[in-house]
């Protein structure tokens, strides 16, 4: 949710769900008084029934600087920082915003309309403003932050001393460096916890010693279980940032791929999310397959069965889906025996809410109904939604690769297709519009992100779930001789996590258990 505008800016509206509705003012037909048609020569903003659909670059970045009469929609300031970044690096559009607020600032100036002129400048520096919130991480970069000063000098310039616009260019900045700050001490701890890569982990036989712990012996009750994995994920989850997303979704677009912000290597939140799925996934295989007994692998399945089930009923779909798929890794699904044993109603149900059939109609469908609840929450357990990781980012990259992203007259197209999918067949292109579904699919997502974990942290847990040794995909051979007595001197390698089961955008699936 955005901040409501101030009374000196003509109101907007700022309830993000309305961007695809005709009535917001960021994206109405222009009226007297608002950016649209024909700004400066830049070509014209294209609208249809209400909707704004396409336009020139040039004629978007003027779209997003205020006029003395007119503020853009947050809606739409949001989308355009969000999507510019495929087309236009942030240091370049912030340069370019900066040259259309001299061009407006020298206009007022020959006509002495200093009124006018001070009104404008707090509208910009609002603009400055929701720009460094919204994604201060643009401003990480060093020519970004020369144009940032350079606009701000200029704004102030017609202030007084401790004026208004100079404070709230204080209070911006403040803010700006702080979230600059945590962000690289972040990264630089990240940096630290990495371990170089080992070819060997330490050597654990198959039989492993009485002593050495499993997750039985640490946490025996799954609702217990399902809610320190919750945490894990909530705390991993709020690092990513829309920014991230969207470089993630747009780094290959052929078109445009020189252009694009930053190095898809140092999305470090990504790539620990990332690996954090698969690392679970290899957990699960690892805690069931390293049981000797029959009776207590059985129980260690059905205990995995009912940490799955709570996952889902929090509302936390990820873990859920990597517990799935940790279950269905093919050292722990041939162990036919120990599954005979086992209750499987239960994750029957579970794998039906999984089922990839259709595009995951199942799982979309309990999003929906996640979403819902989460909406209309009273209490903050109510409010948790943790969507499937890979398939959101699956979904957001589908949205935007389908079609192009210009038209033949060279404007930005902001108007896409979706592809509606019923039984895995096509059945017919959506008119959409495509950045502002992409933003609003990724404004929703961080809004879940930003929501706090209600359960009391146990950190012996989360030390566990964190820290445990996993086997590593050499050992799966070894494993899935764990129903029986292995052969004399077999030897499993223990690491740390794995290289990746999955990556952001491969194909999505897994083994089925063999009955």
């Amino acid at each position: 949710m955005f901040l409501e505008p101030q009374e000196t800016m003509p109101q907007t509206s700022v309830v993000f769900s309305s961007i695809l509705g005709p009535s917001c003012s960021g994206q109405g037909q222009p009226s007297m008084g608002e950016r649209g048609g024909g700004a400066s020569g830049s070509g014209d903003l294209i609208f249809q029934d209400g909707r704004l659909i396409s336009g020139s670059l040039e004629a978007l970045m003027e779209h997003l600087v205020p006029t003395v009469d007119y503020y853009p929609d947050r809606t739409y300031i949001f989308t355009f920082l969000l999507s510019s970044r495929v087309f236009i690096p942030p240091h370049d559009l912030l340069a370019r915003v900066g040259q259309i607020c001299l061009e407006q600032r020298q206009q007022l100036e020959a006509v002495s309309e200093k009124a006018k002129l001070k009104s404008f400048s707090a509208k910009i520096v609002q603009l400055l403003k929701e720009w460094t919130e919204a994604f201060p991480y643009d401003f990480q970069d060093e020519k970004a932050m020369v144009e940032l000063k350079a606009i701000t000098h200029r704004v102030t310039q017609c202030d007084e001393e401790n004026g208004t616009v100079k404070k709230a260019i204080a209070q911006m900045t403040q803010s700006l460096l702080l979230s600059l700050a945590a962000r690289s001490q972040l990264q630089e701890l990240r940096e630290k916890l990495r371990s170089p890569a080992m070819d060997k982990g330490p050597i654990l036989k198959a039989k492993p010693p009485a002593a050495q712990k499993d997750i039985l012996g640490v946490c025996c009750d799954p609702l217990v279980l399902a809610q320190q994995l919750t945490h894990i994920e909530l705390e991993r989850v709020s690092s990513i940032h829309p920014e991230d997303l969207m470089q993630i979704v747009s780094h290959m677009d052929s078109r445009d791929k020189h252009r694009c912000r930053g190095d898809l290597t140092k999305t470090y939140s990504l790539e620990a999310y990332d690996n954090w799925f698969n690392c679970l996934s290899m957990l699960v295989a690892t805690e069931v397959c390293r049981v000797v007994k029959k009776k207590h692998r059985t129980r260690m399945l059905e205990f995995f069965i009912d940490v799955a089930r709570e996952c889902f009923n929090i509302g936390n779909f990820n873990s859920m889906m990597a517990i799935i798929s940790g279950m269905n890794l093919s050292p722990v699904a041939r162990l036919k025996k120990t599954w005979s044993k086992v209750k499987t109603a239960k994750f029957d149900v579970l794998e039906h809410h999984m089922d990839p059939s259709s595009n995951f109609c199942n799982y979309r469908t309990a999003l929906q109904g996640a979403t819902q609840r989460s909406q209309m929450a009273n209490s903050s357990r109510e409010k948790i939604v943790i969507p499937v990781f890979n398939l959101f980012v699956k979904d957001i990259y589908f949205l935007h690769k389908i079609h192009t992203n210009h038209l033949p007259n060279g404007h930005i197209n902001f108007k896409g297709f979706k592809l509606e999918v019923i039984n895995e067949h096509p059945v017919g292109l959506l008119p959409l519009q495509k950045f502002w579904e992409i933003s609003r699919q990724i404004h929703e997502f961080m809004t879940w992100t930003q929501v706090e974990c209600p359960f009391e942290k146990d950190k012996k847990i989360q030390s566990y779930l964190l820290t445990a040794p996993i086997y590593s995909e050499e050992g799966e051979g070894c494993l899935s001789m764990a129903a029986r007595p292995p052969p004399h001197n077999v030897h499993i390698t223990l690491t740390a996590p794995p290289p990746h089961v999955h990556s952001l955008c491969s194909s999505w699936g897994h083994p089925q258990r063999q009955a």
